[in-house]
């Protein structure tokens, strides 16, 4: 897993926004496209050139991209360690995940020596990306649907023999399950993610329904999607028994969706209509 998702870009930046763009339109297109195309549409969601240029230099830094010419014509391919990272981002993002009541746990138990603390940054970093919670400062719980990415993860970085998991149904000894969600994880963070989605979510369907164009629905399909797309890896998605009742995932999961089923042919018809 040499290429992760760059969850550090601030969604709505340059970077987040080609992210979004790269991920959504350069597989359909054989994973190859020109460096003009790619410019303007970044253009289509307010990302001028030169900064569209400056986040290429990043995300190729990254390992997400390589320089390629095609036809004789400058360009990006998608290097081959993105490939299945961007698939399993699409089961992340367009098929949100949540836990029933009564589902089971996944409980992280690690001891790494203090002369390999880059490692152990490196997993409690990677575990926080994909949305598991601190119970200890060596024990960590998730979801249990979300053991197999765990175990990604720790054979990712060598730590097999030092990782082990448990499978549990239920979680004893806490009186009171809500109160110790919150301390597990930083549920106002995520709270956050969820408010800032919805304010940028109604903006992008308000935008589209004034002006339900291919190029609109481009537009708001993905700066909406870049809103969206850090939550379903920080959210671990709880049952909403131990939520608050406000919760905003309520409203932002149904948003989300159901503007994806409605913009998804526009959407094609514009980018096959721009990339030349």
């Amino acid at each position: 897993m040499t290429t992760l998702d760059d969850l550090d870009s601030r969604p709505g930046s340059a970077t987040s926004l080609l992210r979004t763009v790269i991920g959504c339109t350069m597989r359909d297109q054989g994973g190859w496209l020109s460096s003009a195309d790619l410019v303007e549409l970044m253009k289509v969601v307010d990302s001028p050139p030169a900064r569209t240029r400056n986040a290429l230099a990043r995300v190729k830094a990254r390992g997400l991209l390589l320089s390629r010419k095609h036809n004789g014509l400058p360009g990006y391919a998608l290097a081959p360690e993105a490939w299945p990272m961007l698939a399993r981002g699409d089961r992340r993002i367009y098929h949100p995940r949540f836990m029933e009541e009564g589902d089971p746990w996944c409980l992280i138990s690690f001891s790494i020596p203090e002369n390999n603390r880059e490692t152990r940054h490196q997993l409690r970093r990677r575990l926080t990306w994909i949305g598991c919670g601190t119970v200890a400062n060596a024990l960590w719980i998730c979801p249990a649907y979300l053991c197999g990415e765990v175990e990604e993860i720790v054979a990712d970085l060598g730590l097999t023999d030092r990782v082990p998991l448990f499978i549990s149904d239920e979680v004893r000894g806490v009186s009171d399950l809500s109160a110790a969600v919150q301390e597990w994880w930083d549920i106002d963070s995520i709270r956050a993610l969820h408010d800032a989605f919805l304010t940028h979510g109604t903006q992008a369907v308000d935008a589209y329904r004034a002006d339900p164009t291919p190029r609109a629905a481009f537009r708001a399909w993905v700066t909406l999607l870049d809103a969206w797309r850090p939550i379903p890896y920080l959210d671990p998605g709880l049952p909403y028994s131990v939520l608050p009742q406000d919760w905003p995932g309520r409203r932002s999961i149904p948003l989300f969706l159901d503007f994806r089923d409605s913009v998804q042919r526009p959407v094609a018809e514009f980018i096959a209509s721009s990339i030349g």
